[in-house]
Formats: structure tokens, sequence, C-alpha cells
């Protein structure tokens, strides 16, 4: 597991954003040191002391204040050209005819992805094969979010209507966290991203094995979870592959039992966890739009049953 420090860029399109970042920081912290000293210097050379004669007043030292209006233009004049810089590097062009690598949505409060090549759709746990630049395209479903993995690249908003886009990339194999950086709702701060960057081999092989099917149970508890499933209106917002759960309110159930985290990366994926999201999802995230079926423990152990099969 990789921290999401913006310090420790594992792309290059965040390369160049902690190059800037680390240069406005030194001329931030050289111009603090500098006002500090002056001021300092100023208080002492021209403290009131007892008995002294007034000072002879000055009203201008025209060499001082070239120096002071030309010394802030080219600094200015430099922070802009690697500013420029920056950008470039950080966000390449998109030729007009270029189609996305991926397309990623925003909702409140978890992320789906949609693969354009193997049309594999995915949750949460964004995959991108390494050394790959992936061109994504940002929506949201409902209000304005922003996607950011500090250490994979920029930020970027997702606005209803108006699709953006980006480029994904990551240079070493690793889980990537990031989060949600606007202001979306009550749980905004468990909207979380993880971006897992795997060898070309292992992506390729964690595409087809999202497009297999699980097998269905057709006997003991999973099985009577396969049907309270359905009979509590699970269906009606989510998808399973291979059954009639065909909807795209909440995320795609579809291979669950495999994710790391429940609840965009509110809990470990577990039976005890997601027997517990099962419970009460109002306890575990609060004002999530997942409701609340007030279940029995053996519904809940039944349900969990059935979900620990989707693999």
């Amino acid at each position: 597991m990789l921290g999401g420090s913006p310090f420790n860029p594992a792309s290059t399109l965040a390369q160049p954003i902690t190059h800037l970042f680390l240069v406005l920081g030194f001329v931030m912290v050289a111009i603090l040191l500098l006002v500090t000293v002056l001021v300092l210097y100023a208080s002492f050379r021209f403290r009131q002391r007892p008995g002294a004669s007034q000072p002879e007043q000055n009203f201008g030292r025209t060499g001082l204040e070239i120096a002071w209006t030309v010394a802030p233009f080219l600094l200015l004049v430099y922070i802009f050209t690697v500013t420029v810089h920056t950008l470039h590097g950080a966000d390449p062009e998109v030729s007009a005819d270029r189609q996305p690598d991926v397309v990623i949505v925003g909702h409140q409060w978890w992320w789906e992805a949609r693969y354009a090549s193997s049309h594999v759709v995915a949750s949460n746990e964004i995959h991108i094969p390494v050394g790959k630049l992936l061109l994504v395209r940002l929506e949201s479903a409902d209000v304005i979010h922003d996607w950011w993995v500090p250490q994979l690249g920029r930020k970027m908003d997702a606005v209803p209507g108006h699709p953006n886009h980006f480029w994904l990339e990551a240079d070493a194999p690793g889980t990537y966290l990031g989060t949600c950086a606007e202001y979306c709702g009550a749980e905004h701060a468990w909207m979380r991203i993880r971006v897992i960057a795997q060898s070309e081999a292992d992506f390729e092989s964690w595409s087809e094995h999202q497009l297999e099917i699980p097998a269905q149970p057709d006997t003991g508890e999973a099985a009577q979870g396969a049907q309270l499933f359905q009979q509590l209106t699970c269906a009606d917002c989510h998808t399973i592959s291979g059954t009639s759960a065909t909807a795209n309110i909440g995320p795609n159930l579809t291979h669950l039992a495999e994710r790391q985290t429940l609840a965009t990366g509110r809990l470990e994926n577990t039976p005890a966890n997601l027997a517990q999201w099962l419970s009460d999802p109002q306890a575990v995230k609060p004002d999530v739009h997942m409701p609340n079926f007030e279940m029995t423990t053996d519904q809940v152990h039944d349900l969990t049953a059935y979900l620990e099969t989707l693999r």
C-alpha cells in the first residue's frame, strides 16, 4: 500500500507538479526569510535611542526602488515559465480524435469505471496497467466531484453534463490512494479512491476475470441470500452479471468479494464488516443512499453468505 503524498510522485505526470510545488515552496520561504530579516534589521537599526536627534528623512532612492520593482517582476516571470512547463508536463494535449481508454463517473459517494476496450465495469477500485498512458473521461452522475490521486497527477473536476479529460499513468505497481477533493455532500470524506497499478499481464488477467460470471449458488445459506437479494429490491440499484440485477444506481457487485474495501474505503472488506454494513448502512456511513432494510440476523447472515460467493 502506497500513501497519497504529493512528495512521492509515482508518475511522469505527477513529477512536474511536485517540482513546481517545491519551487514555489522554496520561493515563499525565501521571501518570508527576506522580509523577516529586513523587518528585524529596520527595527533594530532605526529604533529610537535616548537623546538621539530626529533621523534624517529620506524621500526616495531611485536605485533601490528600481531594484524592488525589477526583482519581483523577474521572479514572477520565472514562476510563470515554470508553471507553463508544469502544465505541459502534467496535462499533455489531447488530440480531437483520441477516444478515452476509461470513463470514470463520480456518484454520491462512490466511483464507477468503464473500460472502453474490454467493456469491463468496475466500482471504487480502478485498475490500470503500469507504464501505460491512459486517457480518462471524467463524468458526474449527480453533483460536482473532484478526482485527485496526488501521486499520479493533477486534480480534475467531475461536473454534471460537462465531461472533462485527463491522463492517468503509474510508473510502478502498487495501490495509490486518493479522494474526492470537492465537497459533494454528507459523505464527501468517505468518497475515497484506490488506483491499483499492475503489470500488463496481471491487468489483462484481471480484466478477463471481471468479465466472468460468478456461479450462482443453488443450495444452502448462499442460495437463500440470492433469493433475499431479489426480494429486498437490491436488484433495483445494483448489477450482478448473470442475474436479473442490471441497475446502475449503486455500485456493480459482480465481484464484490474480491475488492479490498467496502463503502468506498470506509471498511476493510471482510465478512464481518460486510455483515455490519448490511445490518445498518446508515450507522457505518450516515446519509448514504443505501437504505436500511432492518433485516433479521439470519437474513444478514444469508445475504452475506451470498455476496461472499461473488468472486
